[in-house]
């Protein structure tokens, strides 16, 4: 039976997971193409520190959006909404599924269901917080925003300082909280969207990406990010895995407490992600061992395939 409307499969869930395998196997299923919706594949210069698909699995079916941006360029989150809707338009004229995957709900949502409008800030608004970032550190960005936006604080990446300062902004400039701007009417879409989400037991999260970690710094991490070390400045090196060795390189850690920082960081990471899916409750949740052929099955009677 066709479908009414194109098919948008979203696999999501926390890092290291599994997610990229089972987005795969469910593109080769269909015969179909991944759109990448991970913010941090996004950027050429970062490799292994973001997980980027294998050269193997990358030819196995076509990706969109996996190292096609510089840490030099300004990306934001509208951008990709804007440039995933145009891609994906065209690709439904000869595909009538497509598979998104990735751990980044705010990009995933901005596609599925819309940005939500923000109001214009005044940019010395925004200087005055990187001034404050810059003299006083991170931390009163998060003691501010604990203060003024309990909500959001809960669910952003507190260790972000671009998410900080853009909440704080929106809130200085409005009175109002980042969270308040938050949720509103859904955009329409000319597509369907099955979520498929990823989980495990806390523990085994954990150690999956303790063992990730491990392998990242065996495959020459430390040396990635030194070569990066110049511009660690930039917003897309603001980065667990980079930022904790740019600590390093800056003296701060030694090398054994900087990987403990990025394993530390990473599970706090993957602990906000599992907040943010777990709030929607459109996903069809399935542990992380489900065969792919049961996934599969499920897609195909959920949508009468």
């Amino acid at each position: 039976m066709p479908l009414k409307k194109p098919l948008l499969i979203c696999v999501v869930g926390p890092t290291g997971i599994g997610k990229t395998s089972l987005a795969i196997k469910l593109a080769e299923a269909f015969s179909t193409e991944i759109i990448s919706a991970d913010s941090r594949q996004f950027y050429k210069e970062m490799t292994i520190g973001t997980a980027v698909p294998s050269p193997e699995e990358l030819r196995k079916v076509p990706h969109h959006f996996i190292q096609n941006k510089s840490i030099f360029e300004d990306y934001s989150v509208g951008d990709f909404e804007r440039e995933s809707l145009s891609l994906l338009q065209e690709l439904f004229k000869k595909k009538s599924i497509l598979v998104m995957v990735g751990g980044s709900g705010l990009y995933i949502d901005a596609v599925v269901k819309g940005l939500d409008i923000f109001p214009e800030v005044p940019s010395e608004i925004r200087e005055d917080l990187i001034e404050t970032l810059k003299e006083n550190g991170i931390e009163q960005l998060q003691a501010e925003l604990k203060k003024v936006d309990p909500h959001y604080f809960e669910k952003v990446d507190i260790h972000n300082p671009h998410r900080l300062v853009r909440a704080l902004e929106i809130h200085r400039a409005t009175g109002k909280p980042y969270s308040a701007f938050l949720n509103k009417e859904t955009s329409k879409r000319d597509f369907h969207t099955i979520f498929i989400g990823l989980d495990a037991e806390r523990e085994i999260i954990y150690s999956r990406i303790n063992q990730r970690v491990d392998q990242m710094i065996s495959e020459g991490l430390v040396e990635e990010a030194k070569a990066l070390f110049q511009h660690r400045s930039k917003n897309a090196l603001q980065t667990v895995g980079y930022r904790e060795l740019f600590e390093y390189f800056e003296g701060n850690h030694f090398l054994e407490e900087a990987i403990s920082e990025i394993k530390k960081n990473t599970r706090r990471f993957a602990k906000r992600q599992n907040t943010w899916f777990k709030k929607n409750e459109a996903i069809f949740w399935f542990d992380f061992q489900t065969d792919p052929t049961a996934i599969i099955d499920f897609i195909k009677k959920k949508n009468a395939l």
